[in-house]
């Protein structure tokens, strides 16, 4: 389990995280509640530690709808999918938001989530957003929709040969640490996380949502989320796949060759008694993204006292 200090009768949850600094362990994921400056400044207003940037790279278009809920007994949203891609904001004006995060909050953490193509795309993307402040990466090969067709997000992570070779790219060009987000949609997840370990990564950050389909509109024939007579697959997330994020975060903590980086454990955690059974497995940290949706920025306030309460 990650230890925290203890002085004067008092519990610091300051967090260093493969050299990332932040004041307490709990991260926004790279995610709708992370897509811009205010965004982030009103998280880090409500008790956040850090925040994973939503991805930056090459522009999009999202649709709407593009989110689709499981509701179980009478508890909403007990998993929730999504179809959405990475930011479609111009990325000149993501890295003026980030540069005056970092000026009001210098001592959060600002990790800024990366997905492009080419070595050389690599090299431009991590230079600009070094020039703007962010305290490290996380490359985004995960993402079990849209992108991973163009032959990125989880094309990525269920190749270990390529998911290293992009990682070695990485930590050639960027001067800050390096965490590589993996895909849960393989059949041993041991297998990429030994290759971002060989590639070089500073960390790693898992699980990203699980490739699925939520449902399916019996009207129209068509799955959800619907848009116009269209759909996709879609990344599943939220308390569901917390057993799933658990598994696969204690298989990369028993790995000798693993387990000598830190791991940013995410996946259904709602709750400080979610987080700490991911402490105990092996994480460093903790990220959350639908529990933000759901239930606002302040939750972590229950989070840091229930941790602080347990320790």
């Amino acid at each position: 389990m990650v230890e925290f200090k203890s002085g004067g009768g008092e519990i610091d949850l300051t967090c260093n995280f493969a050299g990332i600094e932040s004041p307490n362990p709990f991260w926004l994921a790279s995610a709708p509640p992370a897509n811009t400056g205010e965004q982030v400044m009103r998280a880090f207003d409500a008790g956040w530690g850090g925040a994973v940037w939503k991805t930056l790279g090459d522009p999009i278009v999202n649709v709407t709808s593009r989110f689709g809920s499981v509701d179980y007994n009478g508890t909403k949203m007990m998993g929730l999918n999504n179809i959405e891609l990475i930011t479609d904001r111009p990325i000149e004006v993501n890295l003026r938001e980030i540069r005056e995060v970092k000026r009001r909050y210098p001592k959060h953490a600002v990790i800024a989530s990366l997905m492009t193509e080419t070595r050389e795309d690599w090299r431009v993307l991590i230079q600009r957003c070094q020039d703007a402040g962010v305290d490290g990466f996380e490359l985004n090969f995960g993402c079990p929709h849209g992108m991973c067709e163009r032959g990125m997000g989880s094309s990525v992570g269920q190749e270990p040969k390529l998911l290293q070779e992009i990682t070695s790219w990485t930590k050639e060009f960027s001067k800050l640490p390096v965490l590589v987000k993996l895909t849960p949609n393989t059949g041993d997840i041991t297998e990429p996380g030994l290759a971002a370990v060989k590639g070089g990564a500073d960390g790693i950050a898992l699980i990203n949502t699980i490739k699925s389909i939520v449902g399916v509109d019996l009207d129209r024939m068509v799955p959800l989320p619907r848009v116009g007579n269209a759909s996709s697959n879609g990344g599943y997330c939220g308390p569901a796949v917390k057993p799933i994020a658990l598994h696969m975060l204690a298989a990369l903590a028993r790995d000798p060759e693993i387990n000598r980086v830190p791991i940013s454990g995410i996946g259904g955690i709602s709750t400080w008694r979610d987080a700490v059974e991911f402490f105990v497995l092996g994480a460093t940290s903790v990220q959350v993204c639908t529990a933000v949706m759901h239930y606002g920025y302040r939750i972590v306030e229950d989070m840091i006292d229930g941790l602080t309460e347990f320790l």
